[in-house]
């Protein structure tokens, strides 16, 4: 059975709260409360939709506590009930407290029902537009399909089908592991380079976590100000910084019963460590020009591009903070390390690429692949994502060859002679006499170059300055072939 939704009824006169609570309680979970303070501890303590609260009370007035509950609790809508018409205080509750409806003295039964339910879908909507907004956003699809994903994804109570993967892939081992720590409410620290999908895999776990119908948020720290990120997750009254002329609120406040996701946390200041600290150990946290102390429930999931226990023992990352937010830990593979899942990557990948830019495609050649497979990706998934785009564009058959390759690609490729040929880098800094490096370096170029020009001798000649008797001289001497056939490359007719 689906619970009522909850309102909180505010007024210091008790045959008034009597009288809202008989013509409520029929439809409502109503919480009362005489006062302000009252009202606080009860907010506090319960998931509130809808307050009425009375607009002169003693001590804290109606416009006084809606105003603190916009800062603590933004979603909650908020409703007055006054028996007074003067023009400026009216002004004042809609100003500073963000009243959603008035409704004055005398109220009739009807009048107050009909404001709690319109209250209540209001609040519903808002939660579901907010989380609907994000997802849609996340979700590379059209928008129809985005929102269904979504709902799937949360009917299913799992996101970890967006982790691509072979079956004999090394992140494997890495996603049974987080679907075990997902439905565990604490910390998770995810390690991994840039670009190998740490902000994907918490989403994963979020939603496989009991609080998988609440929201997901998500901040990058890596290059942030301080000050920046101090509005950005601890919110900031009125007036607290030059350029936020209004109450923001921060992500700890929108998270809280949902997920939060930080990531680059080992690029954060000394005093931002502070901070975290204090929100990991206590849940508290205090917005920027203001002196009450908030608490958060979010869930906090924290993303680090590199070794946490390296810095803090350079006495860059405070010890203290390691242990709070280490509680359980995910280390993500580089793509060098998961090389078996290429070919299911690129085919997603192709196939989203094409969607998004209105061109056919069919795939990858073997060879295409084979070459993709053999580079050591310093840039993970996004730099394997920017190639396929470059190969799409240039691309004008349907299947993507290897001449489409980005050239420092195709030289770094071992697979079409010696699979022990080192990598140029290695070649410059290695061992060897001067002609066996420039050697090992004209083999590298020699190759690239046919497979750009999809191995037409002629113009490899051409284009590298050399005569045709020169070139096939070459592949000869350096035992470069092309890909499928049998005899030394200097034995066939291009």
């Amino acid at each position: 059975m689906t619970p009522l939704p909850t309102l909180l009824l505010v007024d210091d006169e008790d045959h008034a709260l009597a009288a809202m609570r008989m013509a409520l309680e029929d439809d409502f979970d109503c919480l009362t409360a005489g006062n302000a303070d009252e009202a606080m501890r009860l907010m506090e303590e319960n998931f509130v939709q809808a307050i009425f609260c009375d607009h002169r009370m003693p001590g804290k007035t109606g416009v006084e506590f809606l105003a603190q509950v916009r800062d603590r609790w933004p979603e909650t809508v908020r409703i007055i009930i006054t028996g007074y018409t003067e023009t400026n205080d009216m002004i004042a509750a809609i100003n500073e407290a963000g009243i959603y409806q008035l409704v004055t003295k005398p109220w009739h039964p009807d009048q107050l029902v009909m404001a709690a339910k319109n209250a209540a879908q209001l609040f519903q909507l808002s939660r579901d537009h907010d989380r609907l907004s994000l997802e849609m956003r996340f979700m590379g699809r059209t928008a129809e399909n985005k929102v269904e994903a979504r709902r799937r994804a949360l009917r299913e109570g799992f996101g970890f089908e967006r982790i691509l993967r072979s079956p004999n892939s090394p992140m494997n081992a890495t996603v049974e592991l987080a679907r075990q720590l997902a439905s565990f409410d604490v910390p998770v620290l995810i390690s991994g380079e840039p670009g190998t999908g740490k902000d994907v895999m918490a989403r994963a776990m979020h939603y496989a976590s009991l609080r998988s119908d609440q929201s997901f948020f998500e901040i990058n720290c890596a290059g942030l100000p301080d000050d920046v990120l101090m509005i950005e997750l601890l919110g900031a009254k009125k007036g607290a910084l030059a350029g936020t002329p209004h109450t923001r609120v921060g992500l700890l406040q929108k998270a809280s019963r949902g997920t939060l996701f930080l990531n680059g946390i080992d690029t954060l200041s000394p005093q931002m460590q502070l901070i975290l600290l204090r929100l990991a150990s206590e849940g508290s946290f205090e917005p920027l020009g203001g002196i009450e102390t908030m608490t958060s429930n979010a869930r906090l999931m924290l993303g680090s591009h590199s070794d946490l226990t390296a810095a803090m023992e350079a006495g860059q990352f405070r010890q203290d903070l390691y242990y709070a937010l280490a509680t359980t830990q995910i280390s993500l593979p580089p793509l060098r390390a998961r090389l078996e899942d290429l070919d299911i990557l690129t085919s997603h990948m192709l196939s989203d690429l094409a969607s998004e830019h209105s061109k056919p495609v069919e795939g990858l050649t073997s060879l295409a692949l084979e070459f993709l497979g053999n580079y050591h990706w310093p840039g993970n998934l996004p730099e394997l994502s920017n190639e396929l785009t470059r190969m799409l564009i240039l691309s004008q058959e349907p299947k993507l060859g290897p001449e489409l390759i980005s050239r420092h690609i195709l030289q770094a490729d071992p697979s079409v002679s010696d699979p022990s040929d080192p990598a140029q880098s290695q070649v410059l800094a290695g061992d060897g006499t001067l002609k066996e490096r420039v050697e090992a370096i004209e083999a590298r170029i020699l190759r690239e170059t046919l497979t750009r020009l999809k191995w037409n001798k002629s113009r490899a000649a051409e284009e590298l300055g050399l005569s045709r008797l020169g070139l096939r001289s070459k592949l000869d001497r350096y035992g470069v072939m092309q890909p499928g056939k049998s005899l030394p490359a200097g034995n066939q007719e291009g």
